[in-house]
């Protein structure tokens, strides 16, 4: 299998990982486990990538994704433009250490400067 379910149902699993990509884009870093880390990784490069293009197509199926039209805008506009020169790995994991509650590994996910 080419992704992790996360202990979820698959719906609920798409509208977790599109919720977080969409924060992750708009607030450029959020914190989450490492394992959600590593999955919302994978789909905002995609992400940043479709913001590179830069055409219609593109933008179409950002919007399908991303949940927020103000984001898209973003995405399309500053996130693309930073990023112009870089051939990937837009975004950093970076390891925080363990939840209180039930000793999950945390991470701060964020963009790249």
């Amino acid at each position: 299998m080419s992704y992790r379910r996360l202990g979820l149902r698959s719906d609920h699993r798409r509208a977790m990982l599109r919720n977080s990509v969409t924060s992750l884009l708009d607030s450029e870093k959020i914190n989450t486990t490492e394992t959600r880390a590593k999955e919302i990784k994978k789909i905002a490069d995609k992400m940043i990538t479709l913001g590179k293009k830069g055409d219609l197509h593109s933008r179409r199926q950002a919007h399908s994704y991303i949940m927020n039209e103000m984001v898209v805008h973003k995405l399309f506009t500053e996130i693309a433009d930073r990023y112009r020169e870089r051939q990937g790995g837009y975004t950093r994991i970076i390891k925080m250490g363990f939840r209180k509650g039930d000793g999950a590994p945390m991470a701060i996910l964020e963009l790249v400067d």
